[in-house]
């Protein structure tokens, strides 16, 4: 026998098959991605609007220091100019003031005419470049031509300015010198040979020495060039708007929203608790997903899939039985419990009736045991008839056969055969109201019942309540071999199957797989709610039977709502709590 599960260890992970099921969760996200898609589109369009009249011009200038020998390499341009400050010194009002006076641009557009500017400086380079944007070609290459001689102008202002101080700071630290050289020059002219005159000759040598330094440095001063700059590259009318175009904005704008978009969806799935796929199904219970339900099962139909028009959903059925068949804690005692996490047991009734009618055309004796006591409805929904083999459950104060059911709790010996059509048939214990429905489900009874699957040959299948819902189905767990998960994958939370594993686990039982399936008809997406109408008896089941019970509406109480009867009134499970007896 080969076993295909392994409780103790969770699935493997495989790391590209993990990529590309999250690449493929993503895409579920449409709506984000189309969102952002669209955002993307929309700033494509406002971008090439906006730039269609947008024209650049650009002038190139290169700074140079004041020398007197432009040839001397060991003079540095880039230790004499501090070519961030010249950036800002090109980006201020002043030289702004100077380009509007030769444009004639008013005071009301001068606001306008500095926004217009940048100015840039490539690296390792003493250039500066000026770049314009007006409305049209003409208007910006004017206006950067202009903001360059502009700053030309002050920069040339700026350093005549500067050497004309020095040169006027040196003239008045010398002529003072000059006048007392002058006097004393006099002074020695009346002055006789002697000492007296030697001495004043000396002060004569020191004081036309001074006056020779400060007339050096002034004929310096006067000698240096001070041209500021040059104009490599003067600023001509673009031939074309500077804007990428409509076709590269939309092509920008849907890589930008493509982006954003695939961005929203994984921060939506991140935050999603929801599963999105198979395998976060089987991490969070375990187990292996033994199938998923075709999405053309509709919402009222029979509950029995053999016969349909579309035979995948009957092979599906199929599989799953199949999967159940080869695995080694299933097979050695065929005990299976059917059970959904919450919400409406809709899809789990016809789950278990579907595999019991799979394993009873492998020639089985199935017994499928409807323990969801709060809303039976198998009995009204499946062709069935009264009889069955003499079992157990035919209580002394019942008719051998099944012609009348005693008047005691459930199980109270009714027995009916469910023709399963071509794939024979299978024994059905219907449910029923009960007063106490932990105290029915827990009786010896229904344990001897269950038991029956120990008998050669023989299956039992358990279909209880949703098992976040009642306790009903982890009061079965210690009876059964397996259990089996039907849920919709997007109605269901990753935690509510890991509690769901834990109370199973707890209760001493195995989660021996899931099935999944799109959310019915009329189920709100993402919520078990919703109400399934209990069908009619099926046209085919004989008149020769008992009277089936009348339908009863398949409703779904919510933890805050009360159906009057539903079994939620009865005594429940004791519970015993640390150091309380």
């Amino acid at each position: 026998m080969i076993e295909t599960n392994r409780p103790a260890a969770a699935p493997a992970d495989d790391e590209p098959d993990l990529l590309r099921d999250q690449f493929r969760q993503l895409l579920r996200y449409r709506r984000l991605i189309g969102a952002g898609i669209g955002i993307g589109l929309l700033g494509g369009v406002y971008l090439g609007i906006s730039t269609a009249d947008t024209y650049v011009a650009t002038a190139d200038v290169v700074l140079r220091a004041p020398t007197d020998d432009p040839f001397n390499p060991s003079l540095a341009p880039d230790k004499a100019i501090n070519i961030g400050s010249e950036r800002q010194v090109a980006l201020s009002s002043s030289i702004a003031n100077e380009a509007a006076k030769k444009l004639g641009v008013s005071a009301s557009g001068f606001a306008a005419l500095r926004s217009g500017l940048q100015v840039t400086n490539p690296p390792q380079t003493m250039v500066l470049r000026f770049t314009y944007t007006a409305s049209s070609p003409k208007e910006a290459a004017k206006r950067a031509n202009a903001m360059t001689e502009a700053y030309l102008l002050k920069r040339q202002e700026s350093l005549d300015a500067t050497r004309d101080k020095m040169v006027k700071g040196y003239k008045e630290q010398r002529d003072p010198i000059a006048k007392q050289l002058d006097e004393l020059s006099k002074e020695i002219a009346r002055m006789p040979a002697g000492a007296g005159r030697d001495a004043a000759s000396s002060s004569k040598t020191d004081l036309q020495s001074e006056v020779g330094g400060y007339n050096t440095k002034i004929t310096k001063l006067e000698a240096l060039d001070m041209t500021p700059g040059r104009v490599t590259s003067a600023a001509t009318a673009p031939p074309g708007a500077d804007g990428p175009g409509i076709l590269m904005s939309l092509a920008l704008g849907a890589a930008v929203g493509l982006a954003l978009g695939l961005l929203a969806a994984w921060v939506r799935l991140v935050f999603d608790p929801a599963p999105r796929s198979e395998g976060d199904v089987a991490r969070a219970l375990r187990a292996p997903v033994l199938g998923y339900l075709p999405r053309d099962r509709t919402g009222g139909g029979p509950l029995l899939a053999a016969g349909e028009a579309d035979p995948r959903l009957a092979e599906e059925y199929r599989s799953v039985a199949f999967r159940l068949a080869y695995d080694s804690r299933f097979a050695d005692r065929r005990r299976l419990l059917v059970v959904a996490p919450r919400g409406s047991s809709e899809t789990a009734a016809a789950v278990a009736v579907n595999l019991a009618a799979s394993f009873a055309e492998t020639g089985k004796d199935v017994l499928l045991i409807e323990a969801d006591l709060r809303t039976p409805v198998l009995a009204s929904q499946l062709p069935t008839d009264a009889g069955g083999r003499p079992r157990w459950s035919q209580t002394p104060g019942s008719q051998k056969g099944g012609g009348r059911h005693s008047d005691s709790e459930w199980p109270d010996g009714r027995q009916l055969v469910v023709d399963a059509g071509e794939s024979g048939s299978f024994d059905l214990i219907p449910g029923e109201r009960a007063r106490n429905v932990p105290r029915a489900l827990t009786s010896p009874r229904a344990t001897r019942l269950i038991s029956e699957a120990d008998s050669p040959n023989a299956t039992v299948v358990v279909l209880a309540p949703p098992v976040l819902s009642y306790a009903d189905a982890l009061a079965l767990v210690d009876r059964v071999d397996g259990v089996l998960v039907v849920c919709n994958p997007r109605g269901v939370h990753r935690t509510d199957l890991s509690r769901i594993r834990e109370l199973i686990s707890g209760a001493g039982g195995t989660v021996l797989g899931a099935v999944l399936h799109a959310p019915l008809p009329g189920e709100k997406r993402g919520r078990g709610k919703g109400k399934a109408p209990a069908s009619a008896p099926a046209a085919g089941s004989p008149a020769s039977g008992p009277k089936p019970p009348q339908p009863i509406p398949y409703e779904v109480a919510e933890p805050e709502q009360h159906i009057p009867g539903d079994g939620t009134d009865t005594v429940a499970l004791r519970t015993v709590r640390m150091g309380r007896r």
